[in-house]
Parts: structure tokens; C-alpha cells; sequence
């Protein structure tokens, strides 16, 4: 009894602890944003005016939706960061009409697929196969997954697909933990082992 009442209690203070942290840093962000505020021009604090005037004009979803496409931006590395410039220099490059025909091609595919090529080019182009395995995992999972998943190559994320389409939802809660557990060096193995099963 003791012992709920003790952790419930330390629960409470660390709650109070987060929000007095939050509240610093923003106290912080608040003081950095006012600093920055002032030292803009007159005329660069109306463009930002502007800016934010068309943001809040956004419907909700596509306020969302920008920031997921910045957020998943974020999370690629330069070389993916680069092979993207790289097609949109290409494709701003071509008629309209293609453009116009990419764009259409692109939104007539469902959310899932879209949502996956915010992972990279690469992720991007394996996700639809990878989708079953890592689609529905705790938000507190995502990071790690992730990660690793960006750590593999062709080989073993076509390894891992395959083993996403055998195996029963109720057994990818388990698979997920086995593979974070796995060594890097052993990875590959562990893949083609079980694929071979």
C-alpha cells in the first residue's frame, strides 16, 4: 500500500517536473523568438506576418500533413536528402503536362503508400511489402524501428518483406522485439535464417 502510494506520488512529481521543464523551455523559446523578432526589418516582419497569416488560413489537415512531410524530411539523411533534389530538378524540369501526369500518378495511390515514401527513396520503394510488419506499432517503437529499418540494406529489407507477408499479425509484436535484440553484425543472418524457415 505504501509502496502505490510512494510511486504514485514520485508519478506526480515527475509530472510536475515536466511541465515546469516545458515551461522553462518555453519561457527560453519565448525569449529567443522575441530576440529574433526584434532584430528583423520592419519589412521582414511583415513578410513573416504574411507567412503566418496564409499558414493559419490552412485547413488543419494540410497544416498536418506539412508539418509530417517536414518532420519526415528531417529524419533522412543527406545522401536520401540529395537523391530527392536530384528528382525534383528532374521532374521540375519536364513539360507540365508530365508533371500534371506525376502528381496524379502519386495522389491516386493510397495514404499508406504515400505516407511511405516520406521514409526515403529507398524505404519508400520497399514499404508497401514492409508496411504489414511495421504499420501499427506503439508510437513509443516508432524511432527505433525505424532506425533500424534505415540500417538495412536491399538484401535484408527484401528478407524482411517477405517474412512481413508470412507472418500472422499476432505473431509481428513478438518478431519486432526479437529483431531489435539481434546484434547488427548477426542481422543478415538472423533474416535469411528465419526467411529460409
Amino acid at each position: 500500500m505504501r509502496a502505490d502510494r510512494r510511486r504514485r506520488a514520485a508519478a506526480c512529481v515527475m509530472a510536475g517536473l515536466a511541465v515546469v521543464v516545458g515551461i522553462a523551455a518555453s519561457s527560453a523559446q519565448d525569449a529567443a523568438n522575441a530576440t529574433r523578432w526584434a532584430a528583423m526589418s520592419p519589412a521582414a516582419q511583415a513578410d513573416w506576418q504574411q507567412r503566418r497569416s496564409a499558414w493559419d488560413a490552412l485547413p488543419r489537415h494540410e497544416r498536418e500533413d506539412r508539418r509530417a512531410r517536414y518532420a519526415a524530411w528531417r529524419a533522412l539523411d543527406e545522401v536520401q536528402r540529395a537523391r530527392l533534389r536530384a528528382a525534383a530538378s528532374e521532374i521540375a524540369a519536364l513539360p507540365p503536362e508530365h508533371q500534371a501526369a506525376l502528381r496524379t500518378q502519386f495522389s491516386v495511390l493510397d495514404g499508406m503508400q504515400r505516407q511511405g515514401w516520406r521514409l526515403g527513396p529507398e524505404l519508400g520503394a520497399d514499404w508497401p511489402r514492409l508496411q504489414p510488419m511495421f504499420a501499427y506499432v506503439p508510437p513509443e517503437e516508432r524511432d527505433g524501428l525505424l532506425a533500424l529499418l534505415r540500417r538495412l540494406d536491399a538484401e535484408q529489407r527484401d528478407d524482411l518483406a517477405a517474412l512481413a507477408q508470412r507472418l500472422p499479425p499476432q505473431d509481428r509484436e513478438g518478431f519486432r522485439r526479437a529483431l531489435l535484440a539481434v546484434p547488427e553484425g548477426q542481422r543478415r543472418a538472423w533474416l535469411r535464417q528465419r526467411r529460409d524457415r
